[in-house]
């Protein structure tokens, strides 16, 4: 069994996409989720977003795609939202874990496996 040792939560990742409406959201998390690229999907909606696009400074309401993966399945995850969401350029951030309780860190790994 994989054990997470403190110093290793570096090894995993929380990727943000905002999408248009739950919809889109939903289809790409069961999407990820199913092909085993991250271990959890949360959707937060009803987000407002203030954004600057083709040089005019945009209000959407969003729903807020949080993904819990590791490193290795970025590429992946990038490339299938880049495939099937409806943005021209889509959000798609990344950020390492600086710390995680260790069985939630093992629970992630177990589901990418």
């Amino acid at each position: 069994m994989f054990l997470c040792e403190p110093t290793m939560a570096s090894d995993f990742i929380l990727i943000y996409c905002t999408c248009p409406n739950k919809d889109t959201a939903e289809k790409l998390a069961t999407t990820i989720i199913e092909n085993k690229l991250a271990a959890c999907a949360n959707i937060v909606p009803n987000i407002t977003s203030i954004y600057r696009w083709q040089g005019k400074v945009i209000t959407d309401q969003e729903q807020l795609l949080l993904l819990k993966t590791d490193q290795a399945h970025y590429l992946e995850i990038e490339n299938l939202i880049l495939t099937n969401h409806p943005y021209e350029v889509p959000e798609i951030i990344a950020t390492p874990l600086q710390h995680g309780q260790a069985d939630y860190l093992n629970w992630i790994h177990s589901c990418l496996s």
